[in-house]
């Protein structure tokens, strides 16, 4: 066999790849003279998972999955961060009896790294473990952190001048070297949003973790005309520009993988205030398994999606997970078999083998036009961004009574409530009735931190909330705080979802433009489960608290 080709006969061979797959590699590796198994991730036919496990088997070495281990800190007191970095490592554990060091390494054959740190004073023994490159450099930026960093640069800033124009040249002004920082340590904190917010006096830097906003950094407003020409320099925006919104984006490779940001700048009374969007595609795209939902809604959702043409909505407000959702959906549908085609304002993440396109108002490309057009590429299933105006939804039902399965998204409070705001629009009831597979209706609440939450005796008000009688004694878990979850109380986020199949006897009753009380009562007699029940549920298991409940959902109505 020959050597080069190696990892890729064995992708082969296991139907892991297809032979085209490999010639496309084989072809791009002449090109740019990489390992064939980079090459193979960048044009995402394997994952750096798969190359792992494939590796450390047939070399009958042990490895190790960096997103689930748990770093010895000892460990990494030993390795200097710029020694990590330069050979692509990360100490994992220190035995202080036997003075063994534990090493992940993307190349466990690297004899100069394991020489080097074997030299390092108190280690007898170095051990090698197998882990994917990315998921190193990862772990390298979570373990050994950005705050000292940050800080440094800042003193750097405050004893030197900043020349505004000189900004686009890389890391010749700490300031370039500040927006990395700040966009990096964003993105190891796992936040969905950086906001850059101008006050009469200062620079207020907020991101978001886990739906809810957190201040950073106050920085004197001095920095703020260099960061946010940084900033639209990287997102190719006019710098001259500071009256009228603008739209961009930034790619960058971060934490060992590619990363997108889509930036808005918005101009305030105090200057331009600039938001950036993280688009991470490896937190973004989810299997339906790991959204986290409860089994009977996850079997509700494959229920629907097995039905081969009809409507399925997902609603929500802005910020409740509904892309990712979508996109997990068709992730489980996407298949050689079919054709998948999406309209999207704007498209966030690129999906493998799906013909996505952005909506483009400039070009008269619109929701309406977009599934006209998409109609004649012969497509099996259709996405919808949104349904938001008469035209889109027309159209959006009438490519489901074509055969076609449409997955959209709509802004409503709750599932049922979907059904009014289609007749608002002026979609036919029976129409609605006959072409609708289900909706769904989802929140995103925050999991409670499992290291630090704590039991407690739950009040009368909060007894009548969980529905409990005063005979059971349960005791849920309410937030306290950590280390672990940098003492928010929280780690994490899981959807809460309501899902309303549509079967005969309710097509009936919207058909005949029942109330949505009535709808809902009839749904409820069918099983229906709303957002609250969900979220009740999941306070009980402890997963979640009840003031994270009440703050997504309205429990007000529990208390009558």
């Amino acid at each position: 066999m020959n050597k080069p080709h190696h990892i890729g006969e064995q992708l082969l061979k296991q139907h892991i790849i297809t032979k085209d797959q490999l010639k496309i590699a084989l072809i791009e590796q002449k090109k740019k003279y990489e390992k064939l198994e980079k090459i193979l991730i960048n044009l995402g036919f394997v994952s750096e998972a798969v190359i792992r496990d494939l590796k450390g088997k047939s070399l009958g070495l042990s490895h190790i999955d960096l997103s689930q281990a748990v770093v010895d800190q000892e460990a990494i007191q030993k390795v200097p961060r710029n020694l990590a970095e330069r050979y692509t490592l990360l100490p994992i554990r220190f035995d202080k009896e036997t003075l063994i060091l534990s090493v992940a390494m993307a190349d466990v054959f690297n004899v100069l790294a394991i020489d080097q740190l074997s030299r390092l004073e108190g280690i007898n023994k170095v051990e090698p473990q197998l882990a994917g490159e990315a998921e190193i450099l990862n772990a390298i930026d979570k373990w050994y952190g950005f705050e000292l960093s940050i800080d440094g640069i800042l003193e750097e800033i405050e004893t030197g001048e900043i020349d505004i124009n000189s900004i686009n040249d890389e890391y010749s002004q700490p300031v370039v070297r500040l927006v990395d920082a700040l966009i990096s340590d964003a993105v190891k904190r796992d936040a969905s949003d950086i906001h850059f917010e101008p006050e009469k006096g200062f620079l207020r830097i907020r991101y978001r973790i886990d739906g809810v906003l957190q201040q950073i950094r106050s920085l004197h407003k001095n920095y703020w005309s260099a960061i946010a020409v940084r900033l639209k320099v990287m997102a190719d925006l006019n710098i001259a520009e500071n009256r009228v919104p603008q739209d961009g984006r930034i790619s960058l490779e971060l934490v060992g993988r590619h990363i997108d940001f889509r930036v808005s700048a918005q101009p305030t009374v105090y200057g331009e205030n600039i938001v950036l969007r993280i688009l991470d595609s490896q937190k973004g795209i989810m299997t339906l398994e790991q959204i986290g939902l409860l089994e009977e809604n996850l079997t509700s959702l494959k229920l629907m999606i097995a039905r081969p043409e009809g409507v399925i909505l997902i609603t929500g407000p802005t910020g409740s997970g509904k892309t990712t959702t979508l996109y997990s959906l068709l992730q489980h549908l996407n298949t050689e078999e079919v054709n998948i085609m999406t309209l999207e304002d704007p498209v966030e993440y690129v999906l493998e083998q799906v013909r996505q396109t952005a909506v483009n108002e400039s070009v008269k490309l619109d929701f309406a036009n977009g599934i006209r057009s998409m109609m004649r590429q012969d497509p099996d299933i259709i996405l919808v961004g949104e349904i938001r105006d008469q035209d889109t939804a027309e159209m959006t039902f009438r490519a489901a009574m074509t055969g076609h399965q449409v997955y959209s998204t709509l802004h409503t409070n709750s599932a049922i409530g979907a059904i009014p705001r289609l007749l608002d629009i002026g979609v036919l009831p029976d129409i609605i009735a006959e072409n609708t597979i289900g909706i769904a209706g989802q929140r995103l609440v925050r999991q409670l931190c499992p290291n630090c939450k704590q039991a407690y005796i739950p009040g009368q008000m909060h007894r009548k909330l969980l529905n409990l009688s005063s005979t059971q004694k349960i005791m849920p878990y309410r937030p306290t705080q950590c280390h672990q979850c940098e003492q928010r109380g929280y780690k994490g986020r899981i959807a809460l979802m309501e899902i309303c199949r549509v079967n005969e006897s309710l097509q009936d009753i919207i058909a005949h433009r029942a109330t949505t009380y009535d709808i809902k009562q009839h749904a409820k007699k069918m099983g229906f489960r709303t957002l609250a029940e969900d979220g009740i549920r999941r306070v009980l298991e402890g997963v979640t608290s009840l003031d994270e409940v009440s703050r997504v959902v309205d429990l007000t109505s529990r208390l009558k």
